[in-house]
């Protein structure tokens, strides 16, 4: 491993709940740490809600919805999406807020503010488009209503615009709860959101927390008419029993295992550096990144050799460092708990061909760990079944096609899967063959495989407009 250490210092930075048009302190003036997971340093703080900010939060995007012009003007919508998307290009720092805040390097920072404006103007187009085409149709789409918006950490700013330009465009309104770990930055997008001229008050609301209470408001209250989550696949259970009481529809994007598959036609110097990288996205905590590969047996020894050395090469450090490939996990706890489920993981491998280990001197502070490649074992694995959610890959062999496929379809809530192959048909053939969110060939992108990081969807949101507004006859 060769690791660089945190560059330091900066002001202090403070993040305030919106409610209302209003930014304001949490009822209770509770306020939680913003942290730097490069060097465990706090950065700032933020207003941690409770669930009376919740519910004033859904009073007011329930009165903007309801009062306001903005759901029956589709024009003064595409409006306000395109100035927005000029103020957050226009905004320099976010990338390195999101750094700061979040670990990953700076250029998939860059890469995700960059998609994430692409996705604004995009809902902004479509709905000019709309607007233009002149069609007189017996069905209508009207706004859904409140949408709440729950924003995890991994790519909070993409995740946020997916779900929120969308619900702007349909003329929802929103209330968003970031994740603690990413409230700085994702105030500082609303932010450029709420200074543009013509967003009526209460239209889009934000509030924080430290605990649980503004999550469960949102989950369980009758006021809001459609409840956007990403995260884990129990979190996902829980949230869709605590809102089944209110009817409340729930559009889930529940993390899964994504894998690629390498055939012996490629070059595998090039395929084992692409595949280092994308694995590593986010140290590795991203659904996107490649977390196992599964090798033609041909090849097996020629790519696990290759792997180990792109793996091996990769500098860890502060994300700021243009020299890094890789930052660091994104708090405390998350170390903790992947490096427990790592050591679980090893002993039921066959084969360590890299081990993770912490970062020691300047780096001892941040919340560092090398990347861990290890060898399934044959038959049932479970390295191969969990998701570590960190840097940790796993690569398996296989003998036939559908052997491969087989294998990739079995992944339960498989994210993504890439193909790594010279061969044109069999490429088309494992595409029809393989059932998945995203397939990529020769490539694994992390934002292509939820769509296109220069102006498509950036999240699987495919039925996201039919959620969002209702057809009525």
């Amino acid at each position: 491993m060769k690791t660089r250490a945190p560059a330091g210092g900066g002001p202090r930075l403070r993040a305030l709940n919106l409610i209302g048009g209003q930014w304001q302190a949490a009822a209770a003036a509770r306020e939680g740490d913003s942290i730097n997971p490069a060097n465990g340093r706090e950065i700032g703080s933020f207003a941690a809600g409770e669930a009376a900010d919740a519910r004033q939060a859904i009073d007011a995007a329930r009165s903007a919805f309801e009062r306001g012009s903005l759901s029956r003007d589709p024009a003064q919508r595409a409006a306000l999406l395109l100035r927005w998307a000029d103020r957050l290009a226009r905004r320099g720092d976010l990338a390195h807020l999101l750094t700061l805040e979040n670990g990953k390097v700076l250029a998939q920072s860059r890469q995700e503010i960059a998609a994430a404006i692409a996705c604004v103007r995009q809902e902004a187009g479509r709905l000019l488009q709309a607007a233009g085409a002149g069609i007189i149709s017996a069905s209508v789409s009207q706004p859904a209503g409140v949408v709440a918006i729950l924003v995890p950490w991994d790519a909070p700013v993409a995740l946020l615009v997916a779900s929120l330009a969308p619900a702007l465009a349909a003329g929802c309104s929103a209330v968003v709860k970031p994740a603690r770990q990413c409230a700085q930055v994702i105030a500082a997008v609303i932010g450029e959101l709420a200074a543009v001229e013509g967003l009526p008050q209460g239209v889009v609301n934000v509030v924080s927390e430290t605990g649980q209470q503004v999550a469960c408001e949102l989950v369980a209250s009758r006021g809001v008419d459609i409840l956007c989550f990403t995260g884990g696949r129990e979190t996902g259970r829980r949230m869709a029993q605590a809102a089944a009481p209110s009817a409340k529809r729930l559009l889930f994007d529940l993390a899964g295992k994504s894998c690629s598959l390498v055939f012996s036609d490629v070059d595998m110097h090039v395929m084992a550096g692409k595949l280092a990288t994308a694995a590593l996205i986010a140290a590795g905590q991203h659904s996107a990144a490649p977390s196992r590969i599964l090798v033609h047996a041909s090849c097996f020894d020629q790519a696990k050799a290759a792997l180990k050395r792109a793996l091996g090469q990769v500098i860890v450090g502060a994300g700021d460092d243009l020299g890094c490939a890789m930052g660091p996990l994104i708090d405390a706890s998350a170390l903790v708990a992947v490096g427990v489920r790592t050591e679980r993981a090893l002993e039921r491998c066959g084969e360590v061909v890299l081990q993770g280990r912490r970062a020691g001197g300047e780096l001892s502070h941040g919340y560092f760990l090398s990347p861990t490649l290890v060898v399934e074992r044959a038959g049932a694995d479970a390295s191969s079944a969990e998701e570590i959610y960190g840097p940790f890959i796993s690569i398996g062999r296989f003998e036939e096609d559908n052997e491969a496929v087989a294998c990739a379809n079995a992944m339960c809530m498989a994210r993504s899967v890439s193909v790594w192959t010279g061969d044109p048909a069999r490429a088309q053939r494992l595409v029809r063959a393989l059932r998945n969110d995203g397939i990529l060939i020769n490539r694994h992108d992390w934002l292509a495989v939820n769509g296109s990081a220069g102006g498509g969807s950036i999240a699987p949101r495919g039925t996201l407009s039919d959620f969002l507004a209702s057809p009525r006859q």
